[in-house]
């Protein structure tokens, strides 16, 4: 058996499992095409290739691709549906110019270049075949979804009316290329942006997580490996990206986002033997990666509603696993959704810790101060994404305090809200017969997730958690006028800002 044709059965069991082990990993060989999740390049002459840790493939440039499978290009006239979100904003349109886009992102934009049906679609951002790529490039390649309407990627975590959804994309792979070899246990780098860091598993410090029983409902390790297998499209600044996918994928929402990477840096504190936490902590630390990138790229993750949600934590994740600087300080790169939407203060029934929205669709003032009798129609749609977010951070909380980097997240409010909102008991009850007659209520939601493993998690280990090293460097966003608004000092209450309470 020749050497190329071993080479290509090797790449074909390795691409069988979510991730490359360094024994998967053959070493470099010319070939004339390469493919991954059904998409296939085709370079105009033999290329030095070969795998990171992650799966993806690189090649040492520069390369001429001479054309990708499926070839990017008009779609079926008759396919398409004009999709709103439900607040009647236009996401889809009929329009069949392009479907398999691929793109190159050095600037993150709110705009796109892999499917025309998307409403922000610029056909100047899709890339034209053949095209020569020069080292330090990352090519994107796409298979659209017909029909638009799928099973998203965590279905199975999902109810029924939110199992499916209207996404334009199907699969996404990206192609780097380098100017050199790179070592056989690397990280890919960032799909976004000019620079290309390249990290290796041999910087991993995995005495950074901790070694938890896990409880009886942990999840599949092979279903969070999956979820996290594949790259993460988050460089466009829109909120069509819901609707971006790619379904085979990724999560889009930030509830889901929060949940999904929450969840894995939960399981990656239980216990279990390190080769089998391995995966997963590629996966993690990859997306973090990639979100770095992003940020680089000009990509800033403000607040909207429920979007935006859980780009802190892989970020930081990613640091702590690789001792890198710049991603154990993530808010010098960026501010991000959880830090805005909360800070401390004094709510209707005596809260420190409180949440406000922040922005959906225009500045929002914030709302927990004030008695829920006297909310107004904009302070009830906060209170229900006070839901929508929650429910997706405690695993967050919990994983960065498991982990000893309360003072890197460098926002407290964020914890002791997480606290105030897990509290089995509500601390804040006594208060409610004073309050406009005594007819209000704790949210039905709160004291829980809509996830039994990290409700399980949260049960056993928050009082648990070592003592905190606290950040101290607290602020509030406050808006100063009509969008326009700054970070301000938010000093924090004595400790315990909230009353954590277990029982009465």
């Amino acid at each position: 058996m020749s050497f190329p044709r071993l080479f290509a059965i090797m790449i074909g069991l390795c691409l069988g499992s979510s991730f490359c082990s360094s024994a998967d990993i053959a070493d470099p060989v010319e070939v004339r095409s390469l493919s991954q999740y059904g998409i296939t390049w085709h370079f105009d002459r033999p290329v030095k290739a070969g795998r990171f840790i992650t799966g993806d493939w690189w090649v040492v440039g520069p390369v001429a691709v001479a054309k990708v499978d499926p070839s990017p290009g008009p779609g079926r006239a008759s396919e398409g549906a004009v999709v709103k979100s439900r607040y009647g904003a236009q996401a889809t349109k009929i329009d069949n110019r392009m479907r398999n886009g691929s793109m190159i992102v050095f600037q993150a934009e709110k705009s796109q270049g892999y499917d025309s049906r998307l409403k922000n679609y610029d056909p100047s951002q899709s890339v034209a075949f053949p095209a020569t790529l020069a080292p330090g490039t990352s090519l994107i390649s796409t298979i659209s979804n017909e029909p638009m309407d799928v099973n998203c990627l965590v279905h199975n975590m999902m109810w029924r009316s939110e199992k499916r959804g209207a996404l334009v994309l199907k699969s996404a792979a990206v192609l780097s290329v380098l100017g050199h070899v790179p070592p056989r246990d690397a990280f890919r780098p960032p799909y976004a942006g000019a620079a290309k860091p390249i990290f290796t598993y041999s910087q991993v410090k995995t005495d950074r997580l901790q070694n938890l029983a896990p409880p009886k409902n942990l999840p599949a390790w092979s279903d969070f490996e999956r979820y996290l297998q594949r790259p993460w499209l988050d460089h466009m600044a829109s909120w069509l990206h819901l609707h971006l996918g790619p379904s085979q994928n990724q999560v889009n929402y930030g509830r889901e986002f929060s949940r999904v990477t929450g969840m894995a840096a939960l399981m990656l504190n239980t216990e279990a033997p390190l080769e089998q936490k391995r995966k997963l902590i590629i996966g993690l630390t990859q997306l973090g990666i990639d979100l770095r990138g992003v940020i680089a790229a000009g990509r800033q993750y403000p607040v909207d509603g429920g979007h935006y949600s859980g780009r802190k934590l892989p970020i930081l994740f990613a640091g702590a696993m690789l001792g890198d600087e710049e991603m154990l300080n993530p808010t010098a790169l960026s501010s991000f959704a959880e830090d805005y939407q909360t800070y401390y203060g004094s709510g209707w029934a005596g809260q420190k810790a409180l949440f406000q929205i922040v922005v959906h669709t225009g500045p929002k003032p914030p709302y927990e101060h004030k008695s829920p009798d006297t909310w107004d129609k904009n302070d009830k749609r906060s209170e229900s994404y006070r839901t929508t977010n929650s429910v997706g951070w405690a695993a967050t909380a919990l994983a960065v305090r498991l982990m000893g980097l309360v003072k890197e997240w460098n926002h407290d409010a964020f914890f002791d809200y997480c606290d105030r909102w897990m509290s089995p008991v509500d601390p804040y009850a006594k208060n409610y017969p004073g309050i406009a007659g005594g007819t209000h209520k704790r949210n039905k939601h709160e004291g829980r997730t809509y996830d039994r493993f990290i409700d399980s998690m949260w049960g056993m280990y928050r009082v648990a958690c070592p003592a905190p090293v606290w950040a101290g460097q607290n602020r509030v966003w406050v808006w100063s006028g009509k969008n326009r608004g700054e970070w301000q000092a938010n000093p924090k209450p004595a400790e315990p800002a909230e009353p954590y309470r277990e029982e009465n």
